[in-house]
Parts: structure tokens; sequence; C-alpha cells
């Protein structure tokens, strides 16, 4: 079985109050990048993993912290890892 690289998009709501202490809970995770925050509750987030059960963990780890009221899947691609290290190049029509 060849190794695969799932990628996840994901909006976090969390209490408004709360951003930066959830920011801070999950910023040293692997495989999780935030993108953006809103002074509303809303994060953009990013998680990298070797499977979508590992996605799927992850995004129950964060469902689960205090202050967070959902974490919602928005987009999920998944390559090999072969796959994803070719390069691409670009030609000028």
């Amino acid at each position: 079985m060849r190794e695969e690289l799932h990628i996840a998009g994901i909006v976090v709501h969390v209490l408004p109050e709360s951003v930066q202490q959830v920011v801070e809970s999950i910023a040293g995770w692997p495989g999780v990048e935030i993108h953006a925050t809103s002074r509303d509750g809303k994060m953009v987030v990013t998680l990298e993993a070797p499977g979508a059960r590992e996605i799927a963990n992850r995004m129950d780890d964060i469902r689960h912290l205090d202050a967070v009221l959902s974490a919602s899947l928005v987009y999920q691609h998944n390559e090999t890892l072969e796959a994803m290290m070719e390069e691409v190049s670009y030609e000028n029509n």
C-alpha cells in the first residue's frame, strides 16, 4: 500500500471570547495550521495527516475543546506522497 497525504480544510466556530485560547491550544499540534481567525469566533484551519481516520480523530479532538461550538469539514483531498512530490512545470502560453 502506498503512503498517502490527506489534507482537510475545516471551519471551527468558538465562543468569541475564547478564540485566542483555542488558537493557543491547537497551534502546536502536528499537522495543524491556522490560517485565519475572526473576532466573532470563526477560524480557518487545515489539517494534514496520513489518513482519513487521523483527520477525523483530529477534528474530534478540536470539537472536544472547551469553548469550541463546532468544527465543520469544508474540503478534503488525498494523494499518494509520490504524486504530491512530483514537480509541476508551468508553461507560459
